[in-house]
């Protein structure tokens, strides 16, 4: 019988996914399951960009150019300066199918097989992922529950820089943990990276979903000096609500990364075109869409914190970004439960599916009694969630 790959076999499973068998069958037997374990979003996606697609014109559905579509990456650059201040070129960005390309041809182009990239964790699962495909090490430097997930201490990234060091892989605002990194946090990085003369690529596709009062997401093509050290990955998939138009893109002033990148982004001849089509048209949303956005999701912050630390021995972190938190949970190990609360509880016919929490980390032993919680559903649903997970609990220990 043919072989499969070690390269396959040793590509990790999604915690986000793994569970999604004991999802589909529990909802064969007649159980409502609300997923909490998933980023998909909610709220309706911008009329401007659906309509986009629905009142073209094309009559032949043509390859776009490798890089993108220049009239998209021109709109992108001016969306960056009045926006965000930050002065870009249409040529510093390549669209991508989804911001997971962008980061695959990132760490395509500055890393070999064996190469190290430094990661603080927990950390969005499909790193792993990402990085096993390419061979390339991760090795995490560990963020704390008791610390809200703040960066850790400079020192320890530098104690972990070695001769196959490439980059510093951060999320920010990050998923799973919705920690956002201070002006400071961005500072101290940009001086490692500049010192050893790496990469650091930031993961940004959440950076519209700020709560704190007087908080500010600091990009890193901001004023950090790092012409030739950033790689931004962006998406329009959370800020638009569109994670099917399946739209990203890489941005960089480093030219030979550019160059290198594009080179992948030749191979998969072009990014898909009515989806470019409708994430151009995203930009022209107006600010009121992601005022009333931003004031949902807050409100929702709110609501699940105080919900799920009402529940005895809960500890819930407050996100000061995106849409997720970590929860610890007075459970021994929490895939074992999360998969008991799809396969063998319901109330009322009803249940509720997080993501455990070991899969964004490294370090083996690390969050086995944590899951990750996405705020996506409404109000009255994550309330009901939370007091599914509050009696699903209780019988769970007593059993």
């Amino acid at each position: 019988m043919p072989k499969i790959s070690n390269t396959g076999k040793n590509m990790p499973e999604s915690p986000i996914r793994k569970l999604v068998p004991f999802a589909e069958k529990a909802k064969q037997n007649g159980i409502e399951v609300f997923h909490l374990n998933i980023g998909q979003p909610d709220v309706k996606t911008p009329r401007c960009a659906l309509d986009a697609v629905k009142n073209n014109t094309i009559e032949v559905l043509a390859y776009s150019n490798t890089d993108g579509s220049e009239s998209y990456r021109e709109k992108l650059a001016n969306h960056y300066f009045s926006k965000n201040n930050i002065k870009i070129k249409a040529e510093d960005i390549i669209i991508t199918t989804g911001g997971s390309e962008a980061l695959l041809f990132s760490l395509g182009s500055i890393t070999d097989p064996g190469d190290e990239i430094i990661i603080p964790e927990p950390f969005y699962a499909n790193y792993n992922g990402f990085s096993s495909s390419l061979s390339v090490n991760i090795v995490p430097i560990t963020s704390k529950i008791e610390d809200n997930f703040a960066l850790p201490d400079v020192e320890g990234f530098e104690k972990l820089i070695t001769p196959k060091t490439r980059a510093i892989l951060i999320c920010n605002p990050g998923n799973p943990t919705g920690y956002s990194y201070t002006k400071e946090e961005i500072q101290q990085l940009a001086a490692l990276v500049k010192k050893h003369d790496i990469f650091l690529i930031a993961d940004e596709v959440y950076r519209e979903f700020i709560y704190n009062e007087g908080a500010k997401h600091h990009s890193v093509l901001g004023d950090f000096g790092l012409e030739q050290h950033a790689i931004l990955i962006d998406s329009v998939s959370k800020r638009y609500s569109m994670c099917g138009a399946r739209i990203g893109y890489l941005i960089s002033r480093n030219e030979e990364v550019l160059s290198t990148a594009r080179k992948f982004a030749q191979a998969r001849l072009s990014p898909p075109t009515y989806a470019q089509l409708a994430s151009e048209a995203a930009l022209d949303t107006p600010k009121s869409y992601f005022d009333e956005v931003i004031e949902e999701y807050k409100s929702r912050r709110d609501l699940l914190i105080e919900e799920l630390n009402k529940i005895e021995g809960v500890n819930a972190t407050k996100p000061m970004g995106a849409f997720y938190c970590i929860v610890e949970l007075p459970v021994a190990n929490a895939e074992d439960f999360s998969q008991w609360l799809l396969e063998k509880f319901s109330d009322n016919n009803q249940t509720v599916m997080v993501a455990p929490a070991a899969g964004f980390y490294t370090t083996p032993g690390l969050g086995l009694n944590q899951v990750r919680i996405a705020y996506v559903l409404k109000k009255e649903d994550l309330i009901r969630s939370v007091e599914l997970l509050k009696i699903a609990l209780s019988k769970y220990n007593n059993i």
